[in-house]
């Protein structure tokens, strides 16, 4: 029995390693990146105002997200209106770069 059980493991674990391989390079391999539409589509992800919950507060903060979303705008943009934060303290503030590695950009 537990020769039969290894044997599929096996089987199991060759085809998983083909199928991979194939999904690689027949779809994987052929993706690009639109550089712009990234940006565009990044810019107005609600995930963004978390860096200003520490200075505007959990329940401003929220209501730029909502207000971004349902206007279909970049936070960035809300943020300025909604805010008295300058332009350029935002653009700090907002940067994906220093989010991603753990801390807001002043």
């Amino acid at each position: 029995m537990l020769p039969v059980i290894a044997y599929n493991i096996l089987q199991s674990i060759e085809l998983i390693a083909n199928v991979s391989k194939l999904l690689a390079d027949k779809a994987i391999a052929g993706f690009t990146v639109r550089e712009d539409n990234l940006q565009k589509t990044l810019a107005k992800n609600p995930i963004l105002v978390t860096a200003l919950n520490p200075i505007i507060g959990y329940a401003k903060a929220a209501e730029i997200a909502k207000a971004a979303y349902k206007q279909g705008r970049p936070i960035i943009d809300v943020a300025a209106e909604m805010t008295d934060i300058d332009r350029a303290e935002l653009e700090k503030l907002l940067e994906p770069g220093h989010l991603t590695q753990g801390g807001i950009g002043h």
